[in-house]
Order: C-alpha cells, then structure tokens, then sequence
C-alpha cells in the first residue's frame, strides 16, 4: 500500500504539472466527523493550494469538480491496474476541502430524497453526479429501511433512482 501511495503523490504532481498547475502532493487522512464516510479507509492525496494562482484553484473545481474528479478516476485506475482486488489501494483526491464538503451535501440531497420517497412513495431520478457522487448516494441510502437505489442508463446520462422496495 505505501508504495502505491507514494506512486500516487508523485504521479499527481507530475500530472498536475503538465496542466500548468505545478503543487505539491501531501498525503493525508481527513479530519473525521460523525456524518463523513469517505477517507474512513481511503488515504487521500491532498493538493497543497498554497502554490496556485486564483485562477488555477478555480480550474481544478469548476464544473462541480470535475477536474479533481477525473484526476481521482485517473490515479484510481492508472495506479492500481494489474493488481489483484485485494491489493489495490483506493485513492481520494481532495482540494481545498471540496470533498469534505461534497459528501455533507450529498448526505442532506440521499436524506431529502429517501423522505420525499418514504412519504409519497414516488421514484425520484437524481441526475448530474458523478459515478463516485452516486456511490456515495447508494451507500447513504443503505441506512434507510423500505428504500432501493440503482442506477440507470450511460455515461454521461447515468442517473440514480431511489425508489421504494420491490416486496
């Protein structure tokens, strides 16, 4: 597992680099609170922000994170590729607390959601996520009795239905 994190970091500021964002990479764990899950046992990669102009902070979240999102994907599969399953180590990639606080909105959008299906017992497709953000969604709504969540159709049109049990 340190091998493949170190494999990370270097990997990350090399990549970061060649966007014309040169940082550093520190590795991490993050501050736990009661309602996080992710980085329970996920080593993070943590890109120091301190070294970035405005403008390129701005570029690693917009769209929602994406770029931050598709350097995790990346490193995710690139340094874990030929591995066996128990093996690979998974990665976060996080950014100015962004996934800290990603996951506390997706808590309250799985809450909302698993109540408004709960109550009037109406499907309700939530789209615009990532395939993490969905993962995350699915494993939120585990907590709720009566409810199920999968996911339909391709990327990038995949979305996530929360729906009441089948019987």
């Amino acid at each position: 597992m340190e091998q493949t994190l170190n494999r990370g970091q270097q990997w990350l500021e090399k990549v970061l680099a060649l966007m014309g964002t040169p940082t550093t990479v520190k590795l991490s764990k993050p501050e736990t609170t009661e309602e996080m899950t992710i980085g329970e046992t996920t080593p993070w990669l943590v890109i120091d922000e301190s070294k970035l102009s405005e403008e390129q902070a701005k570029a690693l979240l917009k769209d929602k994170g994406q770029t931050i999102d598709s350097l995790q994907y990346l490193a995710n599969t690139l340094l874990n590729l030929g591995l066996a399953p128990e093996e690979q180590t998974p990665l976060t990639v996080e950014f100015k607390g962004y996934r800290q606080q990603r996951e506390k909105e997706l808590r309250v959008l799985a809450e909302k959601t698993a109540w408004q299906v709960l109550e009037t017992g109406e499907t309700v497709e939530l789209t615009s996520l990532s395939g993490a953000e969905r993962r995350q969604i699915h494993n939120f709504l585990k907590e709720y009795d009566g409810l199920e969540s999968l996911s339909r159709g391709q990327e990038p049109y995949r979305h996530l239905v929360v729906q009441r049990k089948s019987n």
